[in-house]
């Protein structure tokens, strides 16, 4: 399993005292020049303003209009997430889900060593606490060897196939989508999405799955290519991007 951890640049915090004039006891005003990149708190016995960068996750960008695509959010990109007033949240991978706790006698159980767990754990809580947003946890195997098992492919496509059919309802927008590192299962789904959904030509999906993979992986590229799932389209929950 790929690990999720990213080295993290510091949140940025500034503190700026100032002094009060003891006549004049009106509260001071938040600073609204730049509402989407900071947040003020503040006291009337000694003011603070706290300015808290906006960080985007890795390999975060606008797909269309109300969907996102991103690696795995970290907590220094929640505050970030907020600012996109998020209704789903679409995670293609491996972690937290009971088929890989499943004990395999010829492997080790792997320790959770670099913390993944807890990272997923305290994602999940974060969500939890937004109350606006549905997380969709979906199996996506990793496709950069064949699939050793059918119950792993059957699977995969059946994530993909309800991902698609999210995509497919406006209602749930805005979305973001983000796999572990936002390369390879994210790109496989986006290219998916402009093949099925937008009639793109081939070519340049393949260029904006390589754009974010960093390389190919011939296996998402031939899924991309040749899979032809049915779905199932409302006209009035259509949105406006899909050519279907």
């Amino acid at each position: 399993m790929m690990s999720i951890l990213e080295p993290i640049s510091s949140i940025t915090v500034e503190k700026e005292k100032e002094a009060i004039d003891s006549k004049d006891t009106s509260p001071t005003k938040p600073n609204s020049s730049s509402p989407s990149s900071s947040c003020c708190f503040e006291s009337r016995s000694s003011p603070t303003h706290i300015a808290i960068n906006l960080v985007p996750p890795l390999n975060f960008s606008l797909v269309e209009d109300g969907i996102y695509r991103s690696g795995f959010p970290m907590p220094i990109n929640y505050p970030f997430l907020q600012q996109l007033n998020l209704k789903t949240i679409i995670y293609l991978g491996d972690l937290g889900h009971h088929q890989n706790l499943r004990v395999d006698k010829k492997k080790k159980v792997k320790k959770d060593k670099d913390g993944t767990m807890e990272i997923l754990n305290q994602y999940i809580q974060w969500i939890e606490n937004q109350n606006t947003i549905k997380f969709h946890n979906l199996l996506v195997e990793s496709s950069r060897e064949p699939f050793n098992k059918l119950e792993e492919y059957e699977q995969t496509l059946a994530s993909l196939t309800l991902a698609l059919q999210l995509i497919l309802n406006k209602s749930n927008y805005p979305i973001l989508i983000h796999s572990n590192k936002g390369k390879h299962r994210t790109g496989l789904l986006v290219g998916l999405m402009r093949k099925l959904l937008q009639g793109w030509c081939l070519s340049g999906i393949f260029e904006e799955y390589e754009r974010f993979a960093m390389g190919k992986f011939e296996y998402d590229l031939e899924l991309i290519e040749i899979w032809q799932p049915e779905l199932l389209v409302d006209n009035d929950q259509k949105p406006n991007f899909v050519r279907i």
